[in-house]
């Protein structure tokens, strides 16, 4: 692997809370993203929503597929800008495992239901899931991580949390940057949402080709299809625009990223890091052009009138769930109740509610649902 200086480079990793034997056969990297991959909290993003609950069809996007796409993405543009391909890839595939049932409106209501104990936030909780909540090996709790990944999955902090966290969160505390890897990880995220949410919307009929043509991006390339290939059948004529619309962004993001790395002149990723701005960006022009896809999305699709109701029964779920459980810890698996137990001994209600929220966060659409009928369904006695 041909790396820049710049880049995360294993010599130069603050290393993992425990201390454990290399890897002979693999980058320690490559370590983090197999521990990753054979976690149960990876295995539940498969029945995670990304806009459409679960069980509305087979075809949509889902945590699982959408980790998977992010991850190819952040590798791609890692080879182009000589950066640690498998440090873009762990980051990638972790960056959800603390995503809640039911996408942004089971975060949603869920941080509602926090906010009096600390609140909650997918990125802090992916970051607890990996530190703590996956329990399987004898000598650490969670996956002990390089501090890379870690850094990495958590993409933005609030400073009362980062203080709560010690090293990675000492950087929102000094407003710096993490690596470039870490950079790219969480704009290979926007592309790969912002491109299938495209495809999922326009396959589900909830947005169609002539809105999206209000969107000057999205109308460029439209149009370049229909001039390149006439008459299409929808699918082609949908995944030929989308795929440069896709296209338009990573190459935008490569050349842009590796002029400004050019320009900052750094030759370590502390360098990176002291910086007061990442260096990992769109161009001004695709920056404006993304700010005018994202508006469309969440006003024609993320507010589209069937997804709002679906969005807001899920929401009911979740608050329905957290007071059940709330009010009573022992309605929960024997592990979550002995967990809640142990926290509230630690620190009283914030405790138990936070280890609600782990089980609740841990949730797959389709159990939440289900323990949902089993805690008020009074037919439901199991």
């Amino acid at each position: 692997m041909n790396l820049a200086p710049y880049a995360a480079l294993e010599a130069h990793s603050r290393g993992r809370h425990h201390a454990e034997p290399g890897p002979s056969n693999r980058s320690a990297y490559m370590r983090d993203r197999d521990r990753i991959l054979h976690s149960a909290a990876f295995r539940r993003l498969e029945y995670k929503t990304q806009v459409f609950v679960n069980h509305e069809g087979d075809l949509f996007r889902t945590r699982l597929t959408h980790s998977l796409e992010v991850a190819q993405l952040a590798r791609t543009m890692a080879r182009s800008l000589q950066l640690h391909e498998d440090l873009c890839e762990a980051i990638s595939l972790a960056h959800d495992l603390g995503h809640t049932p039911f996408g942004h409106a089971g975060q949603d209501a869920l941080n509602d239901c926090m906010k009096p104990y600390g609140g909650f936030e997918h990125n802090a909780q992916s970051l607890r899931v990996v530190d703590e909540l996956e329990d399987k090996y004898a000598s650490f709790r969670g996956l002990n991580l390089t501090f890379e990944t870690r850094e990495g999955i958590l993409k933005h902090c609030s400073l009362a949390r980062a203080r709560e966290l010690g090293d990675v969160g000492q950087r929102f505390i000094a407003r710096g940057q993490p690596s470039l890897e870490a950079q790219l990880a969480n704009l290979a995220d926007e592309i790969a949402y912002n491109n299938h949410d495209i495809d999922d919307g326009l396959r589900a009929g909830l947005i169609t080709v002539a809105q999206l043509r209000e969107v000057p991006l999205f109308r460029r390339h439209h149009d370049e299809v229909i001039d390149t290939y006439g008459a299409l059948r929808s699918k082609q004529e949908r995944h030929e625009t989308i795929r440069r619309v896709m296209s338009t962004f990573v190459e935008d993001l490569t050349a842009t990223s590796a002029a400004l790395i050019r320009g900052a002149g750094v030759t370590h990723i502390d360098e990176v890091r002291a910086l007061g701005s990442p260096l990992i960006s769109y161009s001004e022009q695709l920056r404006a052009e993304n700010l005018e896809l994202k508006r469309f999305l969440r006003e024609q699709l993320y507010r589209h009138h069937q997804v709002y109701r679906v969005m807001a029964k899920a929401k009911r779920v979740v608050r329905d769930l957290f007071a059940a459980l709330f009010d009573d810890v022992r309605l929960m698996p024997p592990a979550f109740f002995e967990a809640a137990r142990t926290l509230e001994q630690q620190q009283a209600e914030i405790g138990r509610a936070r280890a609600v929220a782990d089980y609740i966060a841990g949730m797959t659409d389709r159990y939440a649902l289900d323990e949902h009928e089993r805690l008020f369904d009074p037919r439901r006695l199991r």
